[in-house]
C-alpha cells in the first residue's frame, strides 16, 4: 500500500514537467524569431545606405561627364522612386558639389541622409 501511495503523489510531475519544457522552449522560440526581425530591420537599413551612396556617387559621375555646365545640374528635392521616400538635391557652390540623398523607411520618423561632397575641376 505504501508503494501506491508514493506513486499517487508523483502523478502529474510528467504533465507539469512537460508544460514548464514547452514554456521555456517557446521562450527560445520567441527569442529566435526576434533576432530574425532585428537582423533583416539591420540588413534593409544597410541595403539603403548601399543605394543612397551608389546615386550620389551616379549624380558625381554625370556631372564630371557635363562639368561646364555645373549650375544646371542643381536640384532640390528631387524624388528618387528606388529609395522609400527618397530624394536627391545637389548643390553647387563654385567648382565645389553636394549631392544629399534622404530617405525615410516606413513606419519610422527619422528621415536618413548620405552627402557626398566633390570638386570639380576643368
Amino acid at each position: 500500500m505504501r508503494h501506491e501511495h508514493s506513486l499517487d503523489k508523483q502523478r502529474g510531475i510528467v504533465l507539469l514537467e512537460g508544460m514548464i519544457a514547452i514554456l521555456i522552449f517557446s521562450f527560445g522560440i520567441l527569442g529566435i524569431v526576434g533576432l530574425q526581425a532585428a537582423s533583416i530591420r539591420h540588413t534593409t537599413d544597410a541595403k539603403y545606405r548601399v543605394d543612397a551612396s551608389f546615386l550620389a556617387n551616379q549624380s558625381i559621375g554625370m556631372i564630371w561627364a557635363d562639368r561646364t555646365n555645373l549650375a544646371s545640374h542643381v536640384v532640390t528635392n528631387e524624388v528618387i522612386s528606388s529609395l522609400p521616400n527618397g530624394k536627391r538635391t545637389i548643390t553647387v557652390a563654385g567648382t565645389q558639389v553636394t549631392v544629399t540623398i534622404t530617405w525615410q523607411v516606413p513606419g519610422e520618423s527619422v528621415v536618413r541622409s548620405y552627402s557626398t561632397i566633390a570638386q570639380i575641376n576643368g
